[in-house]
């Protein structure tokens, strides 16, 4: 349950009555808001170990994709970071993309993917990428409508695909989280702990440092991490939600060392009042008001975000709680659902009138 799943279970929330179509349902991970829908998966689903392994399956998601029977909808609605988009629809069908980023993989991120990949996945990718590259810029002529998560996605859009896409910022359920009357003395990372996110350089720095920093999230770069990790930086690995909002609520600040899409962690932090020093690029130049709501450092390296660690603790001052948690309400699911309503009403009826 992660922000693309939030996306899922507010459109969920808008049209009760839907289908929802998947490669992979693992029920145990799923809200309850989710498993409501009636809930059909693709030939992936019975591929060994497809819950766990889900992502080596992605040669054949085209395939599985395109085998999908949507002739009875008159809306589909697809959601994604990979190929969902490819379905295939009748011509009386208004398909509506919710694109949360063109695959980082195939595009512009395949060299830094390549770099870190093993030796055979190295051999592998070229040819493959190659044919999902093609594939994946096929498929978006199969998109009536694109909305982009975020004006940084709405630009690859128009690079990658080019089609023009708009922006309708992703839901936060801002009421869930809670405001400390007194921080405490720690930073906080929260997310995958995957390479483009930059955990390590936080690790690093803070290793410099020596200021407490806490991060919470699990995935391929975990042990790494905490092999990297000096006393101070503690690496928790997953947590329930009750656990990540208590530590949203008593950091010091949050810690965004990556070039994300756009970034809900982010969000869920100033729900709780706490300011954000992020890096100067990508989603986080949407969401964080320099001066108000966080700051930012310019350049990927344990040295800059020493400086702007700094530099926030000389002005912490400044960050009020209240105006940080106004902010973040202007990012609220409900007004996501509005906008989402509203979107989908007129590209209805203006293809009802064509």
């Amino acid at each position: 349950m992660r922000g693309g799943e939030k996306v899922l279970e507010s459109f969920c929330e808008c049209f009760p009555q839907a289908d929802i179509y998947t490669h992979v349902l693992d029920e145990s991970a799923i809200s309850e808001i989710i498993s409501k829908h009636k809930i059909f998966t693709t030939f992936i689903q019975k591929l060994p170990q497809a819950k766990r392994r889900y992502q080596k399956y992605l040669p054949l998601m085209p395939i599985a994709l395109e085998q999908l029977d949507l002739r009875n909808y008159d809306l589909v609605i697809s959601s994604e970071s990979g190929p969902a988009k490819g379905v295939i629809t009748s011509p009386e069908t208004l398909h509506i993309c919710y694109c949360h980023t063109p695959m980082r993989y195939v595009w512009d991120m395949y060299q830094d993917y390549l770099e870190n990949a093993g030796r055979i996945t190295r051999l592998l990718m070229p040819p493959l990428i190659h044919y999902l590259r093609l594939w994946d810029y096929a498929s978006a002529a199969r998109v009536d409508r694109f909305i982009a998560n975020s004006g940084h996605v709405a630009k690859r859009i128009q690079k990658h695909y080019r089609r023009d896409a708009t922006v309708i910022y992703p839901p936060v359920d801002t009421a869930a989280f809670t405001q400390s009357a007194t921080p405490e003395d720690f930073y906080l990372i929260v997310g995958q702990l995957v390479g483009y996110k930059r955990t390590d350089l936080a690790v690093e720095a803070f290793n410099r440092m020596g200021k407490p920093l806490i991060i919470i999230g699990d995935g391929e770069q975990f042990n790494q991490l905490r092999t990297q990790a000096k006393s101070n930086v503690k690496v928790m690995g997953r947590q329930p939600f009750s656990v990540i909002r208590d530590h949203y609520a008593k950091c010091k600040a949050l810690i965004f060392p990556g070039e994300e899409d756009f970034g809900i962690v982010p969000l869920e932090a100033m729900a709780s009042g706490r300011p954000i020093i992020a890096y100067r690029k990508g989603g986080a130049l949407e969401t964080v008001v320099e001066g108000v709501t966080g700051l930012f450092f310019e350049q990927q390296t344990p040295e800059a975000l020493i400086q702007a660690i700094e530099h926030y603790e000389e002005t912490q001052q400044q960050f009020i709680p209240e105006r940080i948690i106004q902010h973040a309400q202007s990012f609220d699911k409900e007004i996501f659902k509005i906008k989402i309503k509203q979107f989908i009403e007129e590209a209805l009826a203006e293809k009802q009138a064509f």
